[in-house]
């Protein structure tokens, strides 16, 4: 039986010595496995990806485990441990990340750390205020998973978003920011002067300002078949593991943005074919000119315009797909991978009557509120990026009339906090005592 093609190193680069790395084993088609290898991914683990169906040393690592293969993915440690079906929050306790807050009480908390999110953390921890940065799965945020980001200022020849990501969390934690993954916040209110986020785990942090960039997600493709094999050889969005682990094969491509087309020409590196999926009739329309030139000098990339997907077959993973064009003539296609890159929408669901959002569920900040939101307790008015509650700001993609760039995001959060700035200093309450080791309430 073939062996996987290759080892899937991320974070440490393929120099990364074996000793220094996890080993994760898993079946390529299996939602849990794939969870597991996204979440390693994302967080800049290294790690080798061993396959039950194509890899020896696989099945004797779980010989030597006691685990049946019906129990994974599994996860080998450098030191020896190993974690059956570990959780996110299991696997980043075990590699050391910080999984909850040490303190109780802040200046800043940011919820959400991808461009906007890592951008306001430099600038406030780097101007004195106590920060914390609270992210339910990995900093970077979608920006984090792009293969190659070339139009971002200062890096001519381009930089993955796990790199932009690594970069940013190494400055943000060099000025003693607090970053907490992978936890979820599900709750804010207002009590007195402060600010209170509820946390996934019941835990409760206050703070006398909030930044929400949380960014967004992947907007979910409704056709048959699409949930049974989400995970399956259907994935939304797509990892540098990803992309190797489709060498050689037919890669599909749902969408015709930024995402999708860096994505697209990644995998064409790896891939047999790379064929992108695209409704609208040019990609001119929401593509970069830069990214449309590459696409088009690229052979082994197709686009089929005017073409959507209008199901999926496959029992236990993907075995084709349904498109049709614009005149309504469908097509089955064999496949083993489609990625869905279609727009995005924000979660923000849980600050239903908390502040105001558009009907897509995008916070409105500044400007798009009326000159004094109902309920606004100051003269003021709202800053820029303030929310319609004193002290709650929104930056990057959650925020409405936001441009979908990671520079744009950087932007925002360096702004976002001149703002949590001059809302400090106008109040005329007194700051809550900070919990923690004196002003180390933000420290590592």
């Amino acid at each position: 039986m073939a062996e996987s093609p290759t080892i899937v190193v991320m974070g440490g680069g393929d120099g990364a010595p074996p000793s220094a790395r996890l080993t994760l084993v898993g079946y390529r088609f299996s939602p849990l496995s794939h969870r597991t290898r996204e979440f390693l991914v994302r967080n800049c683990v290294p790690f080798a990806w061993l396959d039950i169906e194509r890899d020896e040393r696989a099945r004797q690592l779980l010989e030597e485990s006691g685990v049946s293969s019906a129990r994974l993915p599994l996860v080998r440690f450098p030191d020896g441990t190993v974690l059956v079906q570990p959780s996110e929050a299991e696997i980043a306790e075990k590699i050391g990340l910080q999984v909850r807050p040490r303190g109780s009480f802040y200046d800043l908390l940011i919820v959400g750390g991808g461009p906007a999110g890592l951008a306001a953390a430099v600038y406030g921890a780097s101007e004195g205020l106590s920060t914390v940065m609270v992210e339910r799965n990995a900093p970077g945020g979608q920006a984090g998973l792009s293969p190659l980001i070339e139009n971002y200022l200062g890096f001519p020849e381009g930089l993955t978003g796990a790199d932009l990501a690594r970069r940013a969390v190494a400055q943000a934690r060099k000025f003693r920011v607090q970053i907490v993954a992978p936890l979820a916040v599900t709750g804010l209110r207002l009590e007195g002067d402060a600010r209170v986020a509820t946390l996934a785990d019941r835990s409760e942090l206050g703070c006398q300002a909030v930044l929400l960039s949380m960014g967004v997600e992947w907007r979910r493709l409704d056709v048959p078949g699409i949930e049974r094999l989400t995970g399956a050889g259907v994935y939304y969005g797509g990892t540098i593991a990803d992309a190797v682990l489709c060498r050689n094969e037919d890669v599909f491509i749902v969408g015709g943005a930024n995402s999708a087309g860096q994505a697209a020409m990644y995998f064409s590196r790896y891939a047999r074919t790379v064929t992108m999926l695209v409704r609208s009739d040019s990609l001119s329309k929401s593509m970069s000119h830069y990214l449309v030139e590459q696409i088009q000098s690229t052979d082994n990339i197709h686009v089929r315009l005017n073409t959507t997907v209008v199901e999926v077959q496959g029992q236990d993973r993907l075995e084709a797909i349904t498109v049709a064009d614009a005149a309504g003539v469908k097509e089955t296609i064999p496949a083993t991978a489609l990625f869905i890159f279609i727009g995005a929408m924000p979660h923000t669901e849980y600050l239903d009557g908390v502040v105001k959002r558009d009907r897509q569920g995008f916070i409105l900040t500044g400007p798009d509120l009326a000159p004094r939101p109902p309920g606004w307790s100051l003269d003021r008015r709202p800053f820029q990026l303030e929310a319609s509650v004193p002290g709650i700001f929104a930056a990057g993609d959650v925020r409405h009339g936001s441009v979908k760039r990671v520079a744009a995001g950087v932007g925002e959060g360096a702004t976002a906090v001149r703002s949590v700035h001059m809302h400090l200093e106008s109040s005329a309450s007194k700051r809550p005592s900070i919990d923690g080791n004196g002003g180390g309430a933000n420290g590592t």
